[in-house]
């Protein structure tokens, strides 16, 4: 977190890790993301009766946006918010022809990626979530932007980088400076423990994880500023982004009213 940063908004939702709000985060024209619209977590599997209770009744969750793969999802079966609230899927990992489930679980969590510059450099990996399956990146925008989600909870795994590229692009349209969004991150890694233990007791994803530390999967600020740098220099920014992927200004008017309001100064320049 940078020193002007606003600190997390961590929610406390029984059998979830990496939960928290991202209203409250300042926008270039001076005012703040709401809260209650836009929640993100780590994947639902451990979830209680009390805290699906808390997203529902208490946080109004009306949409979960799952980030996961169909193996994934498969694997780990349904959370106890199935039935009870819209859940929309948008994996943003391929499937590739001939591998099976454990596969595509070691494609969902890198700990080990030929895209890495280094250990723990996430940044090709975040541009591989725009360049591989852009039209399910549109979709999770779309939803997002959708009056009728409501209260949105988007989650993957671990809720750091396909979430987090998400989020990072959501707040990004909708006018949250740069510094912030990349603080917003990089909060994950105040609850790595809770998530690399949660992962790592899961039959899905223990054995992938099992030698893995805490510093290896740890959010690092510069993945998300080069990530951020490359949508600049290849799409001209985040707006420029959504409209190759195809989705047009209205969707993005749209997201921008659910987070902040309507804005001149969230659109891009003429």
């Amino acid at each position: 977190m940078t020193p002007d940063s606003p600190r997390p908004a961590w929610l406390e939702i029984e059998g979830v890790a990496n939960a928290r709000d991202v209203g409250g985060l300042p926008t270039v024209d001076g005012r703040t993301t709401r809260p209650r619209v836009l929640l993100r977590s780590a994947n639902l599997q451990r979830l209680t009766p009390a805290g699906a209770d808390a997203l529902v009744d208490e946080l109004g969750v009306r949409t979960v946006l799952d980030l996961r793969t169909d193996a994934e999802r498969r694997l780990e079966g349904p959370t106890l918010l199935e039935g009870r609230v819209q859940h929309v899927t948008a994996n943003l990992v391929p499937h590739e022809e001939g591998d099976g489930d454990e596969d595509d679980v070691e494609r969902a969590v890198p700990v080990r990626r030929e895209r890495w510059a280094e250990p723990g450099d996430m940044t090709g990996v975040y541009v591989g979530y725009v360049e591989d399956l852009p039209h399910n990146l549109a979709d999770a925008l779309r939803t997002l932007a959708d009056p009728a989600s409501g209260t949105v909870l988007v989650h993957c795994a671990a809720g750091k980088d396909r979430t987090g590229t998400v989020v990072a692009l959501a707040l990004s349209l909708a006018g949250v400076p740069r510094d912030v969004v990349v603080a917003d991150y990089v909060a994950s890694a105040e609850r790595i423990d809770d998530v690399l233990a949660a992962l790592q007791g899961s039959a899905t994803y223990g054995d992938e994880l099992s030698d893995v530390t805490t510093d290896l999967i740890t959010p690092r600020a510069g993945s998300m500023e080069r990530f951020l740098d490359h949508v600049d220099q290849q799409y001209g920014g985040p707006h420029g982004l959504a409209t190759a992927i195809g989705v047009d200004e209205e969707t993005v008017a749209r997201l921008v009213a659910r987070l902040v309001g309507s804005s001149d100064l969230t659109r891009p320049p003429a």
